[in-house]
């Protein structure tokens, strides 16, 4: 904590938080998200590499893709080091038995040992949303906690709409985080639901909970709707909350939930709060940046701290600083605290400590002259759309290939794609072909694939001519392939379809995953360009021929 920033810390600040990642549950709720199986285990590797406490992952009861997620999570399949996973669910039914409720059961059945429940803390959403008493809901909550605390789980309670109960029948919103808390509730959650309330508010009324229920941990869960979340979460933390759930970018519902990407530098940079363990901030910027990868939206430049435009600088005034006195005069952090760097956008500057970090992340060792030309080419890459963030395997190809490495497993002759389309009365059909020409070890390889599309077809392509040479090649799948469309030509008649593309691919061997990318106008062309990359990497760290480490 910088000195500035200490202004007296005040007595109910906690020392440390835990984070609770909610990006699975209540992030996968934002408008053009829909994560696949596959999305959300990826994600989970993400948030447990940045270290956070808790990830919540779904219902496990609710639709088929949260119940196989669970399945496969708790089966071996998802290897957490640092984080836990938690099921998420409601309180029994009204006028219903905690014992034969399928949502409680699904709890119980779901695999992990923490789990998340919900219940209403505002009297009003008891009586018309549910139709019932208030003595009923009190019991619902109390009774559901205690049932899961007796089957052996730790059990966080999300108090629903908990300030606007705060606010209209205090009364009742504390006889409901009682039952909790007397049931064997680890945190009682304050959420604000609605996203309407303000900093001063979420303060006062997280201030008086955390006194009634002393020795109690209280968490804080907060929507965007006012633009507040995090200065509510902030403030809870300041009135004394230990647990902050929100989501990677912001990702939730409506205007989405409190960012954790602002939320954990905020505490920890400006107010000494402990979030993560040793080493994991400078992760936050790499983490939010695939994240946003995997669920194929596009990352906001001007996010605080990890947003590509935080420490961009462009005026004359600013950048005349920046020569002289470095980043101090116009950055209210150092970058490389959260994973980012300065920008200076008239004549970029630096980059070359970055780009040798990364390398020897790889193994490898960059001198002055190769991490300066590959510092280069990085930028240089970048202004035509790679990111290479969430791409590791492509970027450690190109840094092998600044150490003059040249994959020796085969050379591109040509490659060509054709797609048939007929119509016909039973329907229509369609397939596409293609034909690759390789050179391995001097020969001249041909080979021809068939597939449902043409990154399928130029897959089973290139396998089909490289199979008998690469056995291992058999153990390589692709898992994911997502397209993003980048700014495209303007003016008159300019069209979508003529944009630059992104194409991102993942692979998997059974044992390690990697990701590579391609960028340019031919979404074709980019698609080979990251599926060439990601068997290259998969060829050499398989440890065929040429295997440079």
């Amino acid at each position: 904590m910088s000195p500035e920033d200490d202004l007296g810390r005040p007595e109910s600040l906690p020392a440390s938080v835990e984070i609770f990642d909610t990006t699975l549950r209540d992030g996968a709720q934002f408008e053009g998200i829909s994560l696949t199986v596959e999305d959300k285990l990826r994600v989970a590797e993400q948030l447990d590499r940045l270290g956070v406490a808790w990830i919540e992952g779904g219902y496990p009861q609710a639709n088929p893709r949260d119940e196989e997620f669970f399945r496969r999570a708790t089966s071996g399949e998802l290897q957490l080091a640092t984080s836990q996973l938690v099921a998420f669910g409601s309180t029994r039914r009204p006028a219903g038995r905690v014992d034969d409720d399928p949502t409680l059961r699904a709890l119980v059945e779901a695999g992990t040992s923490t789990v998340c429940i919900v219940g209403k803390a505002w009297d009003f959403h008891v009586t018309e949303a549910l139709g019932t008493t208030l003595d009923e809901g009190v019991a619902m909550v109390g009774e559901s906690v205690g049932f899961l605390v007796g089957a052996g789980l730790r059990v966080f309670f999300d108090a629903e709409h908990c300030f606007d109960g705060l606010r209209a029948n205090a009364e009742y919103a504390y006889r409901v985080l009682e039952a909790a808390a007397t049931a064997g509730a680890s945190c009682l959650v304050l959420c604000d639901t609605n996203g309407g309330s303000l900093p001063h508010q979420v303060q006062e009324l997280t201030a008086g909970v955390v006194r009634h229920f002393d020795g109690v941990a209280i968490g804080i869960h907060t929507q965007n709707d006012a633009g507040c979340a995090v200065a509510n979460s902030i403030a809870a933390v300041v009135a004394g909350a230990t647990q902050v759930q929100g989501t990677v970018n912001g990702y939730g519902e409506r205007t989405g939930n409190a960012n954790l990407m602002t939320v954990i530098p905020d505490l920890t940079l400006k107010l000494g709060v402990e979030t993560l363990p040793p080493g994991r901030l400078e992760l936050l910027t790499s983490v939010s940046r695939h994240v946003a990868e995997l669920v194929n939206l596009p990352p906001h430049p001007a996010d605080p701290y990890v947003g590509s435009s935080a420490f961009a600088h462009k005026g004359g005034l600013h950048t005349s600083a920046l020569g002289k006195a470095g980043g101090a005069s116009y950055e209210h952090v150092d970058p490389a605290t959260v994973g980012n760097r300065t920008r200076v956008l008239v004549s970029d500057l630096g980059g070359r400590s970055g780009t040798s970090l990364k390398a020897a992340e790889f193994g490898l060792e960059l001198d002055d002259r190769a991490a300066a030309a590959l510092t280069d080419e990085l930028k240089q890459l970048e202004a035509q759309g790679y990111v290479f963030e969430a791409a590791d395997a492509s970027l450690e190809l190109l840094v092998r290939g600044a150490l003059g490495w040249d994959q020796p497993y085969f050379r591109i002759e040509a490659y060509g794609v054709t797609s048939e389309h007929r119509e016909s009365l039973d329907g229509a059909a369609g397939s596409t072909r293609a034909t690759v020409e390789i050179s391995v070890d001097g020969e001249r390889v041909s080979a021809t694939g068939e597939g449902n599309g043409p990154v399928n077809a130029l897959d089973e392509a290139l396998r089909t001519a490289l199979g008998s040479r690469y056995p291992s090649l058999a153990g390589i799948h692709l898992t994911d392939y997502r397209v993003r469309v980048l700014d495209g030509p303007t003016g008159p008649g300019a069209a979508a379809t003529g944009a630059v593309v992104r194409v991102l691919v993942d692979f998997t061997d059974g044992e390690r995953t990697w990701t590579t990318i391609g960028v340019s106008p031919n979404i074709i062309e980019a698609s080979w360009r990251a599926l060439v990359d990601g068997l290259v990497f998969g060829l050499l760290h398989a440890g065929g021929p040429g295997d440079a480490e």
